[in-house]
């Protein structure tokens, strides 16, 4: 699976430096196996995020901006790496990320499933594992039919300025209450950019998973 991630992100157009940070030394020998770039990082970190800030410190070179894609992501496709990288073209951007219009009516009380709700320049305004906005008049079940829901797709981008700052924040009261890093960006003043995806990523979590998408001939 890492492999797999690996070569898709090698795949991008943008991406100058494709490496693996991880504090596992079974991730770690599995990437250099098959010749690719890994880094050993600390095995305290809370966060993805603080992960790469520790990986943009060893990875020698400059880096305007770093795209941090998760090792669990096999079906994340190059095209996304580039519209993710691409928002960074805008010298306003200090983050962004991806999200897609949200179509399963399912996923709208799953919390597993990020929403997101958007200013009129398409940044992030409240991310949620509750369904926002509330659309009130309405039966839940034409939510849907009535307004655009957006949901969240797990992969982000910082200015690299931006990802050092990011890991000197203390953790605030919205990101613990719904266990959502980016609620910590949000609460310091910092924007979160967003594009548009038409493609849906499935995460492999956990070994059911995997089989979920071999019945579905997925794989």
């Amino acid at each position: 699976m890492i492999r797999r991630v690996y070569e898709q992100a090698s795949a991008s157009g943008k991406l100058q430096k494709v490496v693996v940070a991880t504090d596992d030394e079974r991730i770690f020998n599995e990437v250099k196996s098959f010749g690719g770039e890994a880094v050993m990082t600390s095995d305290e970190h809370r966060s993805g995020t603080d992960r790469c800030a520790e990986t943009v410190k060893k990875v020698s070179g400059y880096w305007d901006a770093v795209i941090n894609i998760q090792g669990d992501e096999p079906f994340i496709q190059p095209e996304q790496i580039d519209l993710l990288a691409g928002l960074f073209s805008d010298p306003e951007v200090k983050i962004g990320t991806l999200v897609k219009k949200l179509v399963d009516p399912a996923d709208l009380d799953n919390p597993n499933t990020m929403k997101v709700v958007l200013d009129a320049k398409n940044n992030g305004m409240y991310f949620s594992r509750s369904p926002i906005p509330f659309v009130r008049g309405a039966e839940k079940s034409e939510w849907l039919r009535q307004h655009f829901f957006y949901k969240h797709i797990g992969i982000y981008g910082y200015r690299t300025s931006t990802l050092l700052e990011l890991t000197k924040l203390s953790p605030g009261k919205l990101e613990i209450a719904e266990s959502l890093e980016q609620l910590r960006w949000l609460e310091n003043g910092y924007s979160i950019r967003t594009a548009f995806t038409d493609l849906e990523t499935i995460s492999i979590d956990v070994p059911e998973d995997l089989d979920k998408l071999k019945t579905a001939g997925l794989i």
